[in-house]
């Protein structure tokens, strides 16, 4: 496993998973529920930030390696999967929408991973409806972790619902968009 600082940021962002959830397990003496979710916004924050940084290190300073590519999405799905799962607790999401958007994610990672074994992968490489479909959930979250109003004007209740749905929706559209791709080479190999 190579060691560099894209890679130690990858860590950071997977170390800080249960930091979003567990700050929500504080005792309410130690916190208000306001405080928790400020907290666990301003970590979710510092993660998602971490992952357009290592990225960006890795590329400039030519620092990428199979491992990095392969941990940094992992890190992703399980920073919004754990997010979800809280905020479906919190009664912040619906549970629908994070099945449809945490299943999607399942789904396209297996896809991708077939694809690669058969030497396809860049039929399922990121589309711009995922791009914007990952914009959409990774501006939700946060809203929804806040769950308040923000400068007394903006409520991210509000506002984190719709761009969940958003982001749900975007994510059907997107994960036909792959399968789409996909569905000649899936019939191919289905075929042989």
């Amino acid at each position: 496993m190579p060691l560099n600082i894209p890679i130690l940021l990858t860590w950071l962002r997977v170390a800080m998973i249960p930091l979003i959830v567990g700050v929500f397990y504080l005792p309410d003496s130690w916190m208000s529920l306001f405080d928790k979710g400020l907290a666990s916004t301003a970590i979710f924050i510092v993660a998602a930030v971490t992952d357009w940084f290592d990225g960006y290190l890795a590329r400039r300073w030519n620092e990428t390696s199979a491992f990095g590519a392969f941990l940094d999405p992992v890190a992703d799905k399980l920073m919004v999967a754990g997010a979800l799962l809280l905020l479906v607790q919190l009664g912040r999401a619906d549970a629908i929408l994070a099945f449809i958007i945490i299943g999607r994610e399942i789904a396209i990672s297996a896809l991708r991973e077939w694809m690669a074994q058969i030497g396809a992968s860049k039929s399922v490489a990121v589309s711009s409806i995922g791009k914007i479909k990952t914009t959409a959930q990774m501006t939700a979250i946060p809203m929804l972790l806040y769950y308040g109003d923000l400068f007394g004007v903006i409520d991210t209740g509000f506002w984190g619902q719709v761009l969940l749905i958003i982001a749900a929706v975007l994510t059907v559209w997107s994960m036909f968009y792959y399968l789409r791709k996909a569905w000649p080479l899936i019939q191919a190999s289905a075929g042989s």
